[in-house]
Order: structure tokens, then sequence, then C-alpha cells
């Protein structure tokens, strides 16, 4: 294949249909042997759960052609090498996220209309009336009219019960109806040759599956770490064309171009240990386009953090680095926090284990989610009529050309155009601020920086300097800058081999502004 030919890779933007992307040679990251594994490993019925746009669909659509024996899309990818007998079995495939903002009666009527596509094949009984009777009935003359047992395929389960979470009467009525339709696949047991299910969030198996307890959670096995996303050694090997394109683009090395890459959309472990995750969506965009854009991030409703963010009472800290037990993938239905659905919904993601504890340690996977999410919290602190991003831009400029006077003139500026808030005059909101600010402007930023004599409230750190930033309510700047040099905060920073910059920064709580700043 010429360099030339390489560049006309085809990557299947939104396109889950597995077929199609082996008809029409579309870019495929072979997951194939994944699905051998399942399929001839111990076990019948499996449970995966994974953030939206990661490949789930793709997935399901992967193993109904499998189980489906249309052996010649396979030719060439591991299964092709691994299978011995493409068996043809019934396949029931029902795609839940049709399914969603319906209240119950128009939520039986969804999938009264999925059972009927296959009783069209395989028959109903006249008495079968209620949706669990009918899927019952759908399995049993699926497996008699074709000899064979049956693959239930089910992809984002939970789609119907993500938008009541929080409602109780409502998410407790859709999830009696969903737990009456999935109930049959225990009773059906002898006909049924695999189930798998898919869905973002994990609901516990007593509330939504009642009988079903022998769905196996593939979720965090380490065997299926890689099942969906695509990993650095994929990107890097199978993906090149498009990482030198991108390079041409931006007029970057190529090793910089996977750089950048790996900087917006890499992070991502599922359990641990694990590969690097690249987040698929975005990553097949920005080879599409040779850009580096906030795909997934912008292709969401992100509302939903600022609501959990309103109700937890976190603050932008609270995404920092923390160590949790096994509950933050608890249930969805038992949430006291928001820490799970944050890591279920692909926010937070595993980032390592505290050794000592035994605890895992979560953190946000990447700049694209970083930034996007900061976006979002941005308005929470500055309430303001005017664009809250605009200061952002300008002030990354000022910082890029070392004028900091400048950068802090902006944002003072700006700060005096932000209507009056409650809670507001202490030293965090401000450290907060600060923290969002410098987080969007793309540089490193850090809060409550411990050091061996105290703690910095910002260390922000460019491809140039490192910033220490100490800040003060109703005390003067000298003030910070005597805390800074007294306890010696920059002898923590020696070994970092960039100019430390040390910042006193004053607020005044009577004008909620920046009164005074002090460089050295």
């Amino acid at each position: 294949m010429t360099r030339m030919e390489q560049k006309l890779q085809r990557y299947p933007l939104g396109l889950q249909v597995f077929s199609e992307l082996r008809e029409n040679e579309f870019v495929y990251i072979d997951k194939t042997e994944y699905i051998y594994n399942l399929a001839h490993g111990d076990g019948q019925s499996f449970f995966l759960n994974r953030p939206r746009r990661f490949g789930k669909t793709l997935l399901v659509s992967t193993l109904e052609c499998y189980f489906s024996g249309r052996k010649e899309l396979f030719e060439g990818l591991a299964i092709g090498r691994l299978e011995k007998e493409w068996t043809v079995y019934p396949v029931l495939r029902f795609d839940m996220s049709t399914a969603k903002h319906k209240d119950k009666a128009d939520l039986i009527i969804e999938i009264e209309g999925k059972l009927s596509l296959y009783e069209r094949i395989y028959g109903r009984d006249e008495s079968d009336i209620k949706i669990n009777q009918r899927l019952e009935g759908l399995i049993r003359h699926a497996y008699e009219k074709t000899g064979r047992q049956v693959v239930v395929l089910i992809d984002e389960y939970d789609a119907p019960l993500l938008d009541v979470v929080h409602m109780t009467d409502e998410f407790e009525e859709l999830r009696y109806t969903m737990r009456n339709f999935y109930s049959p696949l225990k009773a059906c047991d002898q006909y049924l040759r695999f189930v798998f299910l898919t869905g973002i969030t994990k609901f516990s198996q007593l509330s939504i599956f009642s009988e079903l307890n022998n769905i196996k959670n593939i979720s965090m096995l380490p065997d299926y770490a890689a099942i969906c996303g695509i990993t650095e050694e994929e990107m890097l090997s199978q993906m090149m064309p498009g990482i030198e394109r991108l390079a041409e683009t931006r007029r970057w090395t190529a090793e910089r171009a996977a750089e950048e890459l790996k900087a917006m959309y890499d992070g991502y472990h599922f359990t641990w240990p694990s590969p690097d995750i690249y987040n698929p969506y975005s990553l097949l965009n920005a080879l599409s386009d040779s850009d580096t854009g906030s795909y997934w991030f912008g292709s969401g409703t992100p509302t939903f953090i600022v609501e959990l963010f309103r109700k937890y009472g976190m603050t932008v800290e609270s995404f920092r680095k923390k160590c949790y037990d096994f509950e933050f993938d608890a249930p969805t239905e038992h949430l006291t926090g928001a820490y799970p659905l944050l890591y279920q919904s692909g926010y937070l993601t595993i980032k390592g284990v505290d050794r000592p504890s035994g605890r895992y340690i979560l953190d946000l996977p990447n700049q694209e989610v970083r930034i996007g999410l900061f976006r979002n919290l941005l308005p929470l602190y500055v309430k303001s009529p005017t664009d809250a991003h605009s200061v952002v831009g300008d002030m990354k400029g000022l910082f890029a050309e070392g004028d900091i006077d400048g950068a802090f003139t902006a944002l003072k500026t700006y700060l005096a155009t932000v209507p009056y808030t409650d809670n507001t005059a202490y030293e965090g909101h401000y450290q907060q601020v600060l923290y969002i600010i410098f987080t969007l402007m793309g540089f490193d930023t850090d809060v409550e920086v411990h050091t061996a004599r105290g703690r910095v409230d910002v260390v922000m750190k460019t491809s140039s300097r490192l910033y220490l930033i100490e800040i003060k309510m109703d005390r003067s700047a000298a003030d910070a800058m005597t805390q800074i040099d007294l306890k010696d905060y920059a002898a923590r920073f020696a070994l970092a081999g960039l100019p430390v910059v040390k910042i006193g920064l004053s607020f005044d709580s009577e004008t909620r502004n920046i009164s005074d700043w002090k460089i050295e």
C-alpha cells in the first residue's frame, strides 16, 4: 500500500454496523478474539458497561454477525483463524436506545414493536399478551423452529431508565417494566446459547434483572479491558496514515501528532492494571478531520454533570486524583454520591491503585474531558452576561507573552462585570476560579500543593515558567508574598527545571474582585 493509498483510509464516523464496515472497507480495529473467548469460555450470559459512544453498539453488531454465521465478514480477522465451526443461530437483538424519554405506556409500545419484528419470523401464541410472556414465547418458538439454541443481544439495556434515575416514582415504574421484560432470560435458560447486555450504568441484578443472577459482569475483568475503545498499540499499528496526515496538516512531526492525540483522547482504564484506552469516537473524528477537537464531550448533554455538581456540593477539586473503595462502581439506583455515575459515564476513570489501602485512584481521563468539564462549570463560579471564555483566551495570550500584569488586569476587568452572587467571600472560591481558568488555558494546574512547610494555593506550569500563587482575602498581596517566602514554597520546585515566578494575589470581599497583586 502506497503512502497516498494509506491516506485514503475510511473512518466509520457514527457507523456502528459491522457488516457495513467490512463490506465497505472502513477502518476496523479487530476485537473478534474477545468475542471468540466469550463464546467459547465459561458462562452463558454476560454484561458490559462502558461510556456512551465507546463502541458498545458495534460490539453487539459484531456478535450478531458472528452468531448468524456470516463467516465471509470475518476473513483476515482473529476469529477467522480461531473459529472452526460456523454455526447459524437464531439471533434476537434489542436496541433499547430507541426507548429513551418514554413513560410506561410508550415504553411498553416500543418493546412490543421490537418483539413483533421477530414474531413475524418465528411465530407467537395468542395467549402471550404481556411483554414478558411474548419474549419467553419468542425464544421458545425460535428454538423450536430452527432446532438451535437462541442468542439474545440487548444493547443499551438501561437507556429507558437514565433520564429518570433521580425521579423516584417514574424510576420505580420504568424499572418494574424493564425487570418484567428481562425476566424470561432466566426461565428460558435451556433454550439459550448466549446472552449479552450492554449499558452505560450498572444497576443491581436484584432490581433490574430479578432472578437473572447468572449474568457475568465482565466490565472490570482485565481480560476484557480493551474490548471497547482503541489501545495505543492498535492506534500506532493500524491508524498511522491518519496520524501522518494530522502531522502534515498541523506541521508537526508524526511523534508530536501522536503525543497530541494521546493527551486529548487517551487515559481511560476500566480495571487496573490496564492498557491505555483511547476514546474511539473522538480519535476517529480527529483522524478524519486532521484536527484535535472536543468531539466526545461536545456530542453529549453534560448538563446532568452540573446538576450532580450542585446536588452533592462538589467543587472542581472533587475531580482531582482521589482514592475510592469499590463503591465508585456501585449500582446506580443506590447512589449516595456522584462518583459512580461520573465513572460509569466516562467523566472519571481509574488511574491506579493505592497499594497500602487497595483502593482505586480516580481522575479525569484526558484533556478533552478536563477542558469540556471546566467549560461547563465555569459559569457556576462567574455568572456573567458576558462571554466567560473570552477572558481565558485573552489571559492565555498575555501569559504567553510574559505579560503577567496584563493577564491579571484582564481578569480584574472581567470580574468587575460579574453580577453579585452568594458564597464568594472566601479564598477558596477564587482559588477554584483560577484553577478553572488556568486549566482552560491549557496549562498544567493544581491547587493545595503540599510542600515541606505548608500548601501552595495554586501551582500553574507553562512550557517556560512555573507560577506559585498565594491568595489572600481582605489582606494585602504583600502578606501573600511574605507567606510564600517565609515558608520557602519555591524550594519544593527547585528540581522542576523551570524559572519560578511567585505571585501574591489579594481579593476584596466587598468588591468581590482583585484588589492588588505582587510579582517576583
